[in-house]
């Protein structure tokens, strides 16, 4: 990618695997395939990567603070496989994902669809 041309490729084609995997096929040929839970704890926004202590990205360096001890408790919809209910494009560069637990607020850049940042789970 250069400056100048900031998306080298897109979407051509997304197709549903099963009931919880996806397929995407890319401008240049190449595909990727995602299950909805690896898209779901991929997540890119901000409350996800708070819950993952990734907000910042320096939480290799900030003092280790106590955690509290509590049991976590799930929704009926969490409890569930998780599904994609919707992709909506976002301009040129991205894709709002809606799961079935209701979490609909990250942006999935075309590089994080293609795995470009080494910050997901490969194929």
């Amino acid at each position: 990618m250069t400056m100048d041309d900031p998306v080298t490729y897109s979407p051509t084609s997304i197709e549903r695997i099963g009931e919880t995997g996806i397929q995407i096929t890319w401008s240049d040929g190449a595909t990727t395939q995602w299950t909805a839970q690896q898209l779901r704890d991929a997540c890119p926004c901000a409350t996800c990567r708070e819950k993952h202590g990734k907000l910042h990205g320096d939480e290799d360096d900030a003092p280790s603070q106590p955690k509290l001890i509590g049991l976590p408790v799930l929704s009926a919809a969490e409890a569930q496989p998780t599904r994609i209910e919707a992709m909506q494009p976002v301009g040129t560069y991205a894709y709002n994902i809606a799961f079935s637990d209701g979490h609909n607020s990250g942006l999935f850049t075309f590089a994080r669809l293609r795995r470009e940042d080494n910050q997901s789970p490969t194929s």
